[in-house]
């Protein structure tokens, strides 16, 4: 039998599995949990400014990369320029791992640090 065919004449398929298993939290435990998610905060990828790349090349990246529009692609790259670095994207850790790694691929100076340092 292959996914998405009848079973035979009066098999019934079991119900699809979500994963999800229904848990009943105290109300402390609740408090907590939403305090320690709403602490978590963002990791942020950080251009710095370089004396290597043309400004329409970082443009280029950030529209290519992020899928930034031209105008925010000019802005996050001004802003480099002038400011000497920009905060490009963010997300979890191992997003912006990924984004940091993609900037050095491009040749772009790039870090990462935690949202709320």
């Amino acid at each position: 039998m292959y996914i998405g065919e009848p079973g035979p004449p009066g098999h019934r398929r079991p119900a699809a599995y979500s994963g999800a298993v229904p848990i009943e939290i105290a109300p402390a435990q609740h408090e907590l949990a939403e305090a320690s998610t709403a602490s978590a905060s963002p990791w942020l990828t950080i251009v710095w400014n370089d004396p290597v790349n043309l400004m329409s090349y970082v443009t280029y990246v950030f529209q290519t990369y992020f899928g930034y529009s031209q105008t925010r692609a000019e802005t996050l790259m001004r802003q480099v320029h002038e400011e000497g670095r920009a905060v490009v994207s963010h997300g979890n850790r191992e997003k912006v791992e990924v984004d940091v790694q993609a900037m050095h691929g491009y040749g772009l100076w790039a870090t990462m640090q935690r949202g709320d340092e």
